[in-house]
C-alpha cells in the first residue's frame, strides 16, 4: 500500500492579547523564547522531526517578523518538494480576515486542493512541548475515524482551564464529549484525579476536514473555531478519537520532560516556562540532540564573560546566555539572556528574561522582569525592585510581581 500523503497546517494568526506588551509589535508565535528561539519553532520542529515535508503557516496578526523568521529559518530542500511556507490571510472568500481557526483553513482550502493530501495535521503555533506526530498519525489511520485530537493528562482541579475530552466507557480512544472549561469534570477511569485536556493538535482525514470546514462556514452562529466547533461536529457524529500523549515516545526524552506541554498564553506562564528551562535538572530539556528544537542559525560570536575595568569578576549561575553576549563583571542568576546583550560592571540580573540586543548598564538591577528587544537600562537604574515605581513608568506588572518592559524602551536611573 502506498504511503499516505501528509500535509501540515500551523495556525499562527493568534493576537496574544494576554502577552502584551510582548505582542504589541509582533504575533504571539513570533515572541522570542529560551534565548535563541521563537515560540513557533517548537511546533515546526515537532512536525519536521516527525517526517512532515510540506507545511504551511497561516498568519494574520502583525505577521512581518513571523513571516521573516519562517523564511530565514525554515528553508527546506526544494528539490525534494519539501517546504515550510508562510501564508498570510488572502481574503479569498471576500473582503474579510480570518473569523477563527476553522475559517483560516476554510479560506486556505486552495492549499489542500493543490497538494491533495490524504492526511492533514493541524497544530497551534504557541505551545512549548515535544511530540512525535508520526505515532499519532499511525494511531489515527488505524482507528478508522476521521478526526483525532491529541490530549495530555492534567489534574482534575485544572479542568476549568482547558477543553476537556470525555471518552466512551467502552472505548478509551473514542471521544464521547468535548467540554469547554467544565466546572464538573469527571476523572478518567484509570486515574480519577486526572482529565484529558486538548493540546490543540489534530489529525484529520483530508476529505472529512474539507467537508467539515465547508459546512461550518455556512453556519452564521458558529465561532468558526477548530476546538469549539469543528471537533464537536466530529464528536456528534461519533467520528472523533483521542490520542493520549502517554502513548507518545519521543527519542531522547526522559521521565522528567517526556510529557511536558505548556500553553504560554500569559506573562506568568511565559515566565514560568523559562524557569523550567534553567532548573539544574530542567523540566524541559533544550539539549535533547535526538529530537532537536531548530532555530535561526545566525552568524554570531560566542558569549564572552570578562572582568570589568577594575579587575572585578562577575558570576553567572543557573542561567542560559545566548551567542553574541558580553558580560563584564556582572552578576546573572536564574535568568535567560538573549543574543547580542551587554551587561556591564556590577549590574545584577536576577530571575529575569532578557530579549535580543538589550543593554544593561553598570550597577543596574533587573529583578523578576522581562525585557523586550533593544531595551536599554541606564547605569544605576532599577527594574523589578519597586512595584510602584515600575507602574508609574507605565510598565506592565503582573499580580505575581513580574515587570515587563516593552520593546526599545530606555529606563533611566
Amino acid at each position: 500500500m502506498a504511503p499516505k500523503k501528509v500535509f501540515g497546517i500551523v495556525l499562527a494568526g493568534g493576537e496574544g492579547k494576554r502577552l502584551m506588551p510582548l505582542t504589541a509589535d509582533r504575533a504571539k508565535p513570533a515572541v522570542p523564547f529560551g534565548g535563541n528561539f521563537r515560540l513557533i519553532d517548537f511546533a515546526l520542529s515537532n512536525l519536521v522531526n516527525s517526517g512532515l515535508q510540506k507545511i504551511v503557516v497561516l498568519t494574520q496578526y502583525k505577521s512581518h517578523s513571523l513571516d521573516r523568521h519562517v523564511a530565514e529559518t525554515w528553508r527546506m530542500e526544494g528539490l525534494l518538494g519539501s517546504y515550510v511556507a508562510s501564508v498570510p490571510a488572502q481574503q479569498r472568500l471576500g473582503k474579510r480576515w480570518f473569523a477563527g481557526s476553522a475559517d483560516a483553513i476554510l479560506q486556505s482550502l486552495n492549499l489542500l486542493r493543490d497538494e491533495r493530501p490524504d492526511i492533514v495535521v493541524v497544530v497551534g503555533a504557541d505551545h512549548v512541548y515535544r511530540m512525535d506526530f508520526s505515532q499519532m498519525i499511525e494511531a489515527h489511520i488505524n482507528s478508522g475515524r476521521s478526526a483525532t485530537v491529541a490530549a495530555i493528562r492534567q489534574p482534575i482541579g485544572l479542568a476549568d482551564q482547558f477543553g476537556v475530552i470525555q471518552v466512551a466507557e467502552d472505548d478509551p480512544t473514542k471521544i464521547d464529549a468535548f467540554l469547554e472549561k467544565p466546572k464538573d469534570a469527571v476523572g478518567l477511569a484509570d486515574s480519577p484525579g486526572e482529565i484529558l485536556a486538548s493540546m490543540g493538535n489534530y489529525v484529520f482525514t483530508a476529505d472529512a476536514l474539507v467537508d467539515a470546514v465547508l459546512r461550518d462556514g455556512q453556519i452564521e452562529t458558529s465561532a468558526h473555531d477548530m476546538g469549539g466547533d469543528i471537533v464537536p461536529d466530529f464528536v456528534s457524529r461519533g467520528d472523533a478519537g483521542v490520542y493520549d500523549l502517554q502513548r507518545n515516545d519521543v527519542p531522547g526524552s526522559n521521565e522528567r520532560d517526556r510529557f511536558y506541554w505548556r500553553d504560554v498564553g500569559t506573562i506568568d506562564s511565559f515566565f514560568d516556562a523559562h524557569m523550567d528551562l534553567i532548573a539544574p535538572v530542567p523540566v524541559f530539556n533544550l539539549y535533547n540532540q535526538d529530537w532537536p528544537i531548530f532555530n535561526q542559525q545566525t552568524n554570531l560570536p560566542p558569549a564572552k564573560f570578562v572582568r570589568d575595568g577594575n579587575g572585578n569578576t562577575g558570576s553567572t549561575v543557573d542561567s542560559i546566555v545566548s551567542l553574541g553576549c558580553l558580560l563584564s563583571g556582572a552578576q546573572v542568576e536564574r535568568s535567560v539572556i538573549g543574543p547580542w546583550c551587554g551587561i556591564d560592571s556590577g549590574a545584577k540580573v536576577l530571575d529575569s528574561i532578557v530579549f535580543e540586543r538589550a543593554s544593561i548598564g553598570a550597577g543596574a538591577i533587573v529583578n523578576h522582569a522581562i525585557l523586550d528587544k533593544d531595551v536599554v537600562i541606564a547605569p544605576g537604574a532599577q527594574v523589578g525592585v519597586d512595584r510602584e515605581t515600575d507602574e508609574a513608568r507605565g510598565f506592565t506588572v503582573t499580580e505575581s510581581g513580574i515587570t515587563v518592559v516593552g520593546k526599545g524602551v530606555r529606563v533611566e536611573a
